[in-house]
């Protein structure tokens, strides 16, 4: 199994819930993904079964030439860069910034006894210039804006150098301003031939970075459409994933969503 992600007919029940339905999807190296849906679609559940921090009920999800049940997840985990908001509540307000990226080496949350090398300060300090946030490394995590927060967090899921770059809204809670730079900052990345897969979760086309070039639509943990960016993402197939009838429109390498009149 190659495939960055493979999963084939996984599906996840909990009680009389049914959170994903039969999801076949495919991410291959070099690939940037967004999943589009609303809330309650499934979307996190996804992630965090890419992520290898939750088993399907049935079918087979493979992740990183791997498959989930047959493989240790703590050796798989550090594989996977990872940046979503129930990560990001786990780090102490008082963590120094620098010490927040760092830490990821180690794959852990809170700086205790462990030392490192010299170059993995190097690297965490090139990551948060490499996102704007290097002047921010001597701060303490819990004095910084949400944009700023969002950015730090980013770069500690790049630490480890992944070979799957996950993030679960990363533009949630950001103003106007935080959002477009952190879209631009993520188009960057996007651009990097030398970046990981990249898998980003969102309600809105709105917050899509230009340089992703694959789009995943789910309803109510089933798939909607899936390809492409350019021929999948339609206005016909968003109003499906969303329920109503959409107007979509492309804005050079940006799109934006409105109901129709």
């Amino acid at each position: 199994m190659s495939d960055v992600l493979a999963f084939a007919g996984v599906t996840v029940r909990r009680g009389a819930s049914t959170l994903l339905d039969d999801v076949t999807w495919e991410v291959e190296e070099g690939e940037r993904w967004v999943v589009l849906g609303a809330n309650g679609a499934g979307k996190t559940t996804l992630l965090q079964i890419a992520a290898a921090r939750m088993h399907p009920t049935s079918g087979v999800a493979g992740i990183l030439g791997e498959v989930l049940g047959a493989v240790d997840v703590f050796e798989l985990r550090p594989r996977i860069g990872l940046a979503s908001s129930s990560m990001a509540e786990r780090i102490p307000g008082d963590e120094l910034v620098g010490n927040v990226v760092v830490t990821a080496s180690y794959g852990i949350i809170g700086r205790w006894r462990e030392t490192y090398d010299h170059v993995d300060y190097v690297r965490a300090m090139e990551l948060l210039k490499a996102l704007g946030a290097e002047h921010l490394a001597d701060r303490a995590y819990g004095t910084l804006s949400e944009g700023e927060r969002k950015r730090v967090q980013i770069a500690r899921a790049l630490m480890t150098d992944p070979e799957l770059m996950l993030l679960d809204e990363p533009a949630a809670g950001l103003d106007l301003g935080g959002r477009e730079d952190l879209v631009r900052r993520l188009g960057d990345l996007a651009t990097d031939t030398e970046a990981p897969a990249m898998v980003l979760v969102t309600h809105h086309v709105e917050e899509i970075p230009p340089g992703f070039t694959d789009v995943l639509m789910i309803r109510d943990g089933r798939v909607v459409a899936a390809g492409p960016i350019p021929i999948t993402l339609t206005a016909a197939n968003l109003s499906s994933t969303f329920g109503l009838p959409l107007v979509l429109e492309q804005h050079g390498e940006r799109w934006s969503a409105r109901a129709e009149s």
